[in-house]
């Protein structure tokens, strides 16, 4: 068991990467650092007509040293002579193509300023087309390889996204030898492990989004891959097999890496996850509880225990895999695609004139033109919500469906779009926010609708991430909507918070990660309950969202 008592629990978001130093015996946060990859921060390497969202490799090694160093500076040598374990979880499913030598070949001659070389972030959706191959060919195979992510593959998810990849670019499928998960990759770099066949790769990664089981042996046959197209042929023999949870150690800092943190070379370093499964684990999920990370999406984790679920296949989430949240139990994924981006998106739409017309006007002097700007844009979502909060539920004439960036669940699809009706001349603009708001709830209660509806008990909902804290309308009208109520977790940083637990079960200062949970979770700061007069007049305009839905998705 290690003396040792502090960790690193290292979360890559869509925007940044954050990082935080944490006393594994009581979970005190000694320190905490966010920064922003540069090159995404700048636009370079997507195109929003083309849903297409890269992240060049750079950005998360240089982003990943600066906020290790500062946070360790921040904690004091002393600390940092303390830590004992290091572990990471990232967006998923965000994978690369490398070399064989496991090194992305963005990193490599020729292919730095090639987006098809890099990561490809979890919201691209370029590879539509190849999803839909995907789902038309296990429907016909002899084992259906999608069963177990909810019977329909996404857009989102590896294998779609390699193939497009590899279909649209000559160089990098001659240059290509196999890929890797973003997840797999950080512990891999930073281990010194990151040939193909040394990489320990992620339950959770490999369950939830490669179509990994290992009842069928590992990931998709090879026939099954090269039926769907040749260009597959030997990427199989060149992945696993067997795949590992995240309390398992991966190995322990590179001497190179040691030095350029300033930390000890026996620091453990753990198997990587997904965002939001980590998000729950620090938020303290449990059986039979729904952890939702509610930010620019959603996602929403269970964890079930196997008597509870035995043979039963929930249709339409996003996954369900052993060991995948907490080993030892059945991790349960779902979410939507869109949530606070919905709200970011209606901010674009109001604040056009000020970006448009304002910026360019010369009637005030560019310092004070800059700060107006900067102040309006800061103020429209909490105005919007302060006078949407104000209006009667029974004045909620128009409703929205929130499939502005596809449907993730139930039944996922990148093929329908979100839509806006009840309009009239009187429609304001916090009357359409609070229609939006109610969307994202309603789009919420058709998860949880379908988790009840497969016979999966849910006794508690936990709100996580940013709205979650910062947003009490939206809160309050989820707790109206799903009629439950809906505990915040008083951590800032569950995900971070969640790889810092995982890190200490690495290291041998825990032997399981729910040890860890006990120990180190920071508990709840507010828990928002339903009204029971709003209960009721919800569950009636839920109906017309579920018809509006059906009639925008058949119809158009």
């Amino acid at each position: 068991m290690s003396t040792k008592k502090y960790v690193l629990g290292i979360d890559y978001g869509t925007d940044s990467v954050r990082v935080v130093v944490v006393n594994a015996q009581n979970g005190d946060e000694v320190a905490s650092t966010v920064k922003a990859y540069p090159r995404w921060a700048s636009g370079k390497f997507c195109d929003t007509a083309k849903d297409q969202y890269r992240q060049h490799p750079l950005d998360y090694v240089e982003s990943m040293e600066h906020a290790v160093k500062e946070a360790l500076r921040i904690a004091g040598d002393d600390i940092a002579q303390q830590i004992a374990g290091i572990s990471f979880d990232t967006t998923g499913s965000t994978p690369v193509l490398v070399n064989s030598q496991g090194i992305p070949l963005a990193l490599t001659p020729g292919f730095e300023e090639n987006p098809n070389a890099m990561f490809i972030l979890w919201k691209d959706h370029t590879s539509n087309k190849e999803a839909a191959e995907i789902n038309q060919l296990s429907k016909k195979w002899a084992i259906d390889y999608t069963q177990y992510e909810g019977g329909i593959y996404s857009s989102e998810w590896v294998w779609a996204k390699v193939l497009h990849a590899l279909r649209a670019d000559e160089k990098v499928r001659e240059a290509s030898y196999s890929w890797i998960e973003h997840c797999d990759w950080m512990p891999a770099l930073l281990t010194g492990t990151t040939l193909p066949q040394d990489v320990l790769r992620s339950r959770c990664a490999a369950g939830h989004k490669s179509m990994w089981f290992a009842g069928w042996d590992g990931l998709p046959s090879e026939e099954f891959l090269t039926s769907l197209d040749p260009i597959l042929a030997g990427y199989r023999a060149k992945l696993y097999d067997k795949t590992y949870t995240s309390d398992v150690k991966v190995g322990t800092l590179t001497t190179e890496w040691a030095q350029k943190f300033g930390l000890s070379a026996d620091v453990a370093v753990g198997v990587g996850g997904f965002d939001c499964h980590f998000g729950a684990v620090g938020g303290e999920v449990t059986p039979n509880v729904l952890a939702r990370a509610i930010g620019t999406s959603t996602c929403d984790i269970m964890v079930t225990a196997y008597d509870q679920i035995g043979d039963k296949l929930i249709p339409g989430i996003c996954g369900q895999v052993d060991g995948s949240v907490i080993p030892g139990y059945i991790g349960l994924e779902a979410g939507q695609s869109a949530f606070g981006d919905i709200y970011a998106w209606f901010k674009q739409v109001v604040a056009w004139p000020i970006e448009e017309i304002l910026a360019k006007s010369n009637l005030i002097d560019a310092a004070t033109r800059e700060k107006l700007i900067a102040e309006t844009l800061d103020r429209i979502i909490p105005e919007l919500s302060q006078l949407a909060m104000a209006i009667p539920i029974e004045e909620s004439t128009i409703i929205a469906v929130d499939w502005m960036n596809g449907r993730r669940t139930p039944d996922a699809t990148t093929e329908v779009t979100g839509s806006i009706t009840g309009l009239k001349l009187g429609s304001s603009a916090p009357r359409i926010f609070r229609a939006l708001v109610e969307a994202t709830a309603f789009g919420s209660k058709a998860i949880v609708d379908r988790f009840k509806r497969e016979g999966i008990v849910i006794e508690e909902i936990i709100g996580l991430g940013g709205v979650a804290k910062k947003s009490p309308f939206v809160m309050q009208t989820l707790a109206d909507v799903l009629n439950m109520p809906i505990k915040v977790a008083r951590t800032e940083q569950t995900c971070a918070f969640g790889a810092a637990m995982f890190a200490s079960v690495v290291a041998g200062i825990y032997l399981k990660v729910e040890d860890a949970q006990k120990a180190m979770g920071q508990g709840f700061e507010t828990t928002y309950f339903p009204k029971s007069e709003n209960v009721e007049q919800y569950a009636e305009i839920y109906t017309k969202y579920l018809k509006i839905g059906h009639f925008t998705e058949k119809e158009l």
